[in-house]
C-alpha cells in the first residue's frame, strides 16, 4: 500500500518588502520537491506553504501552526530576524528548519541545517577582493536588523586588520525608501567603496538614488563609489531598473551565469516551471539545495525523525547548480563555492573571481588565526577571464 505523502512546511514571505527574493526561494524549493516526487513516488512530499508577508512576528505564529500540525521539517526564512524568531518553536517541538539563505554567522542550532553561505564564504571573499583593488575605506549602509549589524561588525574588523577605515555606519528601517540624506553623506565623505546590507525595496531605491545623485554631479559612480554587497541577486537587479543596474559587486556562491551542466539544467527547469518568475537567485538555489538534501536524507533515513535525517544529510554530496555541495557534520552548514560577480546592463552577473573548490563553512570565523590574517589562503579565489 502506498504511504501517505509526508508534509513539508515552506515558510516564505511571498508578499512584503523582500518578496521578490522570497518568491524565487519558494520557487526553488517547489522545483526540487517536484523533482523529488517524480523520482521517488514511494516517498512523496506534500508542500504546505505559508506566507508571513514580511512581518517578523508572523514567522513564529505560522511556524508554530505548522509544527503543531505534525510537520517536522520546514524549508524557509530569508532574513536573519525571521530565523531567530522561529528557532525557539523548532526547539520546543523538536523539529528541523532547513535555512536556505546567506547569513551573518555566529550561530549553530541543533534544530537548523544551513544551506546558504556562512560569513567566510561571502564576507571574507568580498573583503579580499576590495582590499586587492586598493579600496580600504568603506561606508557601511544597511537595514536596521541583525544581518546588517553583524556583517558590518565583521567588515569593520576585517578592514581594520588591513589598515583600512570604516568611514561611517548608517542603518535604515526595512522598507525605508527616503535615502537622500545617506546618499549625500556618501558623496561628501568619498569612501573607497560602499558596503551595502540594505535589503528589498530599500536596496533597490538606494542603487537608483546613488546613481542619479552621482550622475547629476558629473561623478562616475561605478569607479568612484563602487557598491559591494553580499546579498544582491539577479531578480533584484531587475527591480533596480536599467538606469542604475550595472557595475555593482556581489559576493555570493551562485550566479545564474555559472557554467556547469547542472546549472544549465536547473535554469531550464526553473524557467519552464515558473515562466512568470521571479528570476532565479542565489537564495533560490539554496532553497533548491535544501529541498534536494531533505528529500534524499528522508529516503536514506527511512523516517522523518530529525536526528536520523540530520545524520543522513551529512553523508550526502549533492551535484548542485553551483557545483558540489555537502553538509559539514560539525556545524550542519554547507561546503559552498565563493564567487565575486559584477552586474551588467542586462541585469546579470559576470563572474570575475571564483574559488577553485567548495570552501568549508566557518560560521564563527575561528579556523583562521589570527582572524582575517590570510583571506586569500582561506578562500583560494582565482581570476575568471
Amino acid at each position: 500500500m502506498r504511504r501517505q505523502p509526508l508534509r513539508i512546511g515552506l515558510l516564505f514571505s511571498s508578499t512584503g518588502p523582500y518578496s521578490v527574493v522570497a518568491r524565487s526561494m519558494l520557487n526553488g524549493a517547489l522545483l526540487a520537491l517536484a523533482e523529488h516526487n517524480a523520482s521517488h513516488p514511494d516517498c512523496e512530499l506534500e508542500p504546505v506553504v505559508v506566507n508571513p508577508g514580511g512581518e517578523t512576528g508572523q514567522y513564529a505564529v505560522l511556524a508554530t501552526e505548522l509544527l503543531k500540525s505534525g510537520i517536522r521539517h520546514v524549508v524557509g526564512c530569508y532574513t536573519s530576524s525571521s530565523r531567530k524568531e522561529v528557532i525557539p518553536a523548532f526547539e520546543k517541538h523538536d523539529a528541523l528548519l532547513w535555512y536556505p539563505s546567506h547569513y551573518e554567522g555566529f550561530e549553530t542550532s541543533s534544530q537548523v541545517i544551513y544551506t546558504g553561505a556562512a560569513p567566510n564564504q561571502h564576507i571574507l571573499p568580498l573583503v579580499e577582493h576590495m582590499v586587492g583593488e586598493g579600496r580600504r575605506r568603506a561606508f557601511c549602509v544597511g537595514s536596521n536588523y541583525i544581518w546588517a549589524w553583524e556583517n558590518n561588525r565583521i567588515m569593520r574588523e576585517a578592514i581594520l586588520s588591513h589598515e583600512g577605515q570604516i568611514v561611517a555606519e548608517r542603518y535604515l528601517p526595512v522598507g525605508e525608501i527616503d535615502l537622500a540624506r545617506v546618499v549625500d553623506e556618501i558623496i561628501a565623505t568619498r569612501p573607497g567603496f560602499i558596503f551595502n546590507t540594505l535589503i528589498g525595496t530599500s536596496a533597490y531605491q538606494f542603487f537608483r538614488d546613488l546613481r542619479a545623485a552621482c550622475t547629476s554631479r558629473g561623478i562616475d559612480q561605478v569607479s568612484a563609489f563602487p557598491v559591494a554587497s553580499c546579498s544582491l541577486s539577479e531578480p533584484e537587479l531587475e527591480e533596480i531598473g536599467p538606469d542604475a543596474v550595472d557595475g555593482h559587486l556581489s559576493s555570493s556562491v551562485y550566479f545564474a551565469t555559472v557554467e556547469t551542466p547542472e546549472n544549465r539544467r536547473f535554469l531550464s527547469a526553473y524557467a519552464q516551471a515558473f515562466p512568470a518568475g521571479p528570476t532565479v537567485s542565489a537564495d533560490a538555489e539554496a532553497s533548491y539545495i535544501a529541498m534536494k538534501l531533505l528529500g534524499r536524507a528522508l529516503v536514506a533515513a527511512g523516517t522523518d525523525a530529525i536526528e536520523t535525517v540530520k545524520a543522513a544529510a551529512a553523508t550526502i554530496e549533492l551535484d548542485a547548480p553551483q557545483g558540489p555541495v555537502l553538509i559539514d557534520p560539525d556545524t550542519m552548514h554547507a561546503f559552498l563555492t565563493p564567487r565575486i560577480g559584477r552586474s551588467t546592463a542586462e541585469a546579470r552577473f559576470d563572474v570575475v573571481k571564483a574559488a577553485s573548490a567548495p570552501v568549508r563553512p566557518d560560521p564563527y570565523l575561528v579556523q583562521s588565526m589570527p582572524r582575517f590574517a590570510a583571506p586569500a589562503r582561506a578562500t583560494n579565489l582565482r581570476l575568471v577571464r
